[in-house]
């Protein structure tokens, strides 16, 4: 099997999504599911295809995209990136409009521990006057 394939990740929160991006027909599979059936959230499937939309290639590539932790809106900002840097992958021109468009920034963004004698990382416990 002698077909390029452009393999890169994406990052958000505690969500990793990695994406094989390879000439095709437009068909995408996310953890072994449709796309539609992974992300029923018609806002979000928008969303990760935003950069293949920006590009107009939608149709001209396969995808297979394997995502874990985090949750739904997490993964989805995080397919989006990595499907960002698997494009930029195959076409070093685009990455100038991509990163514009902002589709190349990674969020840096995380959860902050909790710290002890507290309720959650900044939350106190209820103080009691009497």
């Amino acid at each position: 099997m002698g077909t390029t394939e452009f393999v890169a990740t994406g990052r958000r929160k505690r969500a990793i999504s990695g994406v094989r991006l390879r000439p095709g027909s437009g068909q995408i599979e996310v953890n072994g599911k449709k796309f539609e059936e992974f992300f029923p959230l018609k806002i979000q499937r928008e969303m990760i295809l935003s950069p293949l939309d920006k590009m107009s290639t939608v149709d001209k590539y396969d995808l297979i995209i394997r995502v874990k932790g985090g949750g739904t809106e997490g993964q989805a900002v995080a397919t989006r990136l990595g499907i960002a840097r698997a494009l930029v992958l195959e076409d070093g021109e685009r990455r100038q409009e991509l990163k514009n468009l902002g589709y190349l920034t990674r969020d840096p963004r995380k959860k902050e521990r909790k710290k002890y004698g507290l309720k959650k990382a900044r939350k106190r416990f209820q103080f009691s006057k009497r």
